[in-house]
């Protein structure tokens, strides 16, 4: 059933591809990006074996989803109550309009996805529904997957994304291309978590393209982490205004790897509120970047958008690139955004070593306390895996 709906997706995806060949630096969107590393994960040959990755004991009350390979995710998976799967005729007509009314459907990743995704997740969310936890697990060449979730009004629930890609040698590049699509209906709220902890030569690009109607509340915690060469794409658009959106990022780099997180805002009506901290922790050679987008057309009076965006740069041969973008039009608005890349203070430093706390043990401390506060904003179930070691702990030291 799935396969006779994604195929003309894959057609219309490998055309897109032959027409549009890579990206290049002349397009704003990926001046900053390292263009090898894009078109060495581009090449790379689809997963063709089922995934079987190392995970960690569910936590109680949430139901576990794998989704890779080429096994069914819901083979042998009970699905909570208020959660069902959709039908061919349901994923016919709802399959890709997000992204249409995100306008991301001819973004260059989204394509990439379209072209080779193999496995689709597409569910219906009535009331209030237990946890649920979607591991991608990320196997030897490309594996594209793709999430399709329908939120009725007054729905209810917390996702847990998972992106765990083991240890790999050199000559066994992984890559990761991930699109998912949210449609929240009326006073719906997803609470989404983005845990991501790439490896070696693992290459991970996260598209999200996510709609709300009037009084729906979509919080998103991002932390991504080990990634060689990543991409995460947030989108959000509020249709008619009057929601809640809460974005919340962490992004850590070290070595020579390069992680960038574009997030696109637009309000479609009067008092939409948003509130979005980005942050970044850069070591060595690496290269982290954000360009945050918000747009306030003139219907969208009465909006409240806040933005910050925090970076560290751990050494000097790191680099931070922040771009906030507001285009607003409308006259009766609150936005606010602020940017800044500082280091590990030295006044904090000197006030725990006084205390007898040695120098790596004070700086750990301090970098500790900056990736909490995003890091604590997960959902629940990310402490299992944290815990067991599955994933490493984002709030430790690089």
């Amino acid at each position: 059933m799935v396969s006779s709906v994604l195929a003309p997706v894959q057609q219309r995806g490998r055309e897109a591809l032959q027409r549009l060949g890579l990206p290049t630096h002349r397009q704003e969107a990926w001046r900053l990006t390292d263009l090898k590393r894009l078109g060495a994960m581009a090449a790379l040959p689809l997963v063709r074996e089922a995934l079987d990755p190392i995970v960690p004991e569910v936590a109680e009350g949430v139901t576990r989803i794998v989704l890779g390979g080429q096994q069914d995710p819901l083979e042998g998976i009970r699905l909570p109550q208020g959660v069902t799967a959709l039908t061919e005729a349901e994923l016919d007509q709802h399959l890709g309009q997000s992204l249409d009314h995100c306008g991301c459907s001819q973004a260059w990743p989204v394509e990439l996805n379209q072209a080779h995704s193999q496995q689709l997740l597409a569910l219906r969310v009535r009331g209030r529904a237990t946890p649920l936890e979607l591991v991608l697990p990320t196997g030897v060449g490309l594996t594209a997957t793709r999430v399709l979730l329908l939120l009725e009004s007054d729905a209810d629930l917390e996702l847990l994304q998972v992106f765990p890609a083991e240890c790999s040698s050199p000559d066994e590049q992984r890559a990761h291309s991930h699109v998912l699509e949210a449609h929240l209906g009326q006073g719906a709220r997803l609470r989404h978590g983005v845990l991501a902890s790439g490896s070696a030569d693992a290459s991970l690009m996260v598209h999200l393209a996510i709609e709300q109607e009037p009084d729906s509340h979509y919080g998103l915690t991002s932390v991504c982490r080990g990634w060689r060469f990543g991409r995460l794409e947030p989108r959000v658009l509020q249709r008619d205004g009057q929601a809640t959106t809460g974005i919340h990022g962490l992004s850590m780099t070290t070595a020579d790897e390069q992680f960038a997180t574009h997030s696109s805002m637009r309000f479609g009506g009067p008092e939409g509120e948003l509130d979005q901290l980005q942050k970044a922790v850069a070591a060595d050679r690496s290269h982290n970047i954000f360009n945050g987008a918000i747009q306030v057309p003139r219907p969208a009076q009465r909006t409240d958008a806040a933005q910050l965006s925090r970076s560290l740069l751990l050494s000097r041969r790191a680099r931070v690139d922040a771009k906030p973008e507001l285009e607003i039009i409308a006259d009766d608005v609150k936005c606010a955004h602020g940017a800044t890349v500082s280091q590990l203070q030295e006044d904090e430093l000197f006030y725990l070593r006084s205390r007898g706390i040695d120098a790596n043990e004070a700086a750990a401390l301090l970098l500790r306390g900056f990736c909490c506060e995003v890091v604590d904003r997960l959902p629940a179930a990310a402490e299992s895996w944290m815990a067991s070691g599955a994933i490493a702990d984002p709030s430790r030291p690089l």
